[in-house]
Order: C-alpha cells, then sequence, then structure tokens
C-alpha cells in the first residue's frame, strides 16, 4: 500500500478526482481536525460542527469528478466557511461573535493568514490566464483598475453591453473555477488588494 502522507496537497487532489480512496483518507486525516478546530471558533456545538465536516468531506468525495481544486486546505477551509455560514441562514445555528449576517458572509471570504490570501489571489490569476485576452482586459480593467463600464468600454472602442456580457461571462466562469464555494465579492475583495 502506497503511504500519501508526504504527498503535496496538489496530488492529493489530483489523485481524488481519480477517485483514489486513500489519497482521500490522507485529506481526511491532514485536515479534519483544523477544520473541525474552524467550524467550532464559529458554532461552539460538536455536533454541528461533526456535521459540518462531513458534509465538506463528502461533498468533496461525490463531486471528486466535478471540480477542479488547485488549492486543497484554502478550498476545504472555504467549505467549511460555507456550511457554517448556511446553518446561521437556515437558522440551525446562531452565530457565536454578536455580528450581523452580512459580516460573516465578509469574514468567510477574509483569509485567516496571508497564505491563503496569496492562494486565491495565485487561483484567480492562473484562471485569468486560461480567459480569451479581452475577456481578461476588460476583467482586470474593471476590478483591478475599478474602471466603470463605461469608461471601458470608451478605452476599448467596443460598447458598454459587450463589456457587461464579458463581465458575466467571466465572473460565473470564475465562479465554476473555484467550485462554487467562494463568492464573487470574496473574488473582488482578493482582486481590490492586488
Amino acid at each position: 500500500m502506497v503511504s500519501y502522507v508526504s504527498h503535496a496537497d496538489t496530488v492529493l487532489a489530483d489523485l481524488i478526482c481519480t477517485g483514489d480512496v486513500a489519497a482521500f483518507d490522507e485529506t481526511y486525516k491532514r485536515y479534519w481536525k483544523k477544520l473541525y478546530n474552524e467550524a467550532y471558533k464559529r458554532l461552539r456545538n460538536a455536533e454541528l460542527c461533526e456535521e459540518v465536516i462531513q458534509d465538506v468531506f463528502a461533498d468533496l468525495w461525490l463531486k471528486r469528478k466535478q471540480k477542479e481544486i488547485l488549492h486543497l486546505f484554502p478550498y476545504l477551509l472555504t467549505a467549511v466557511r460555507y456550511q457554517v455560514f448556511m446553518l446561521y441562514k437556515k437558522g440551525k445555528a446562531m452565530p457565536v461573535f454578536e455580528e450581523p449576517l452580512e459580516h460573516m458572509a465578509e469574514e468567510t471570504l477574509q483569509a485567516d493568514s496571508l497564505f491563503q490570501e496569496k492562494e486565491l489571489k495565485a487561483a484567480i490569476e492562473a484562471w485569468l490566464t486560461l480567459q480569451p485576452e479581452k475577456r481578461s482586459v476588460i476583467f482586470r480593467m474593471r476590478f483591478m483598475q475599478e474602471l466603470s463600464t463605461r469608461e471601458i468600454s470608451e478605452i476599448l472602442g467596443i460598447s458598454q453591453k459587450t463589456v457587461q456580457n464579458q463581465l458575466l461571462t467571466a465572473t460565473s466562469s470564475l465562479r465554476a473555477a473555484l467550485g462554487k464555494i467562494v463568492t464573487v465579492s470574496a473574488i473582488l475583495m482578493a482582486m481590490k488588494q492586488h
């Protein structure tokens, strides 16, 4: 039996996508405690935390062929935060911190460390390199340079509707590329800090 203890996250993610149970088990062993602690900070309920972790790992396994995960731990961490947020939204749990749900959504998007912020930026940059040149330019102008769609259309000499369509396509594609876990507002926050 091959040991996966020394395998990098990228290798584990690729192996999970191919249906490698041992790689999945190693990922679970490697991260369940950290993910549980993250959920517990927000829920303070062991039973709900276990449910969240089970849901995240079940989703990872069941949808392994549908997702391309570039950064395994940040993906799992974001999935846990999303599940916690959904529990709040459904009223199954109350936030431990007395803050409005809008702030919980923003907090979900903030990285616990500079490393995770860099990981998100790297994922966005990698995604941008795969986009058609025009879409990439429009996306950068809108979210990095913070130009309006009208300004972009004037600079590029195209209609404002074309700019809006390109941005809609880009944000949909980016959301799909990041596993539909990270919201567009998180992406925009990361891009503005770029």
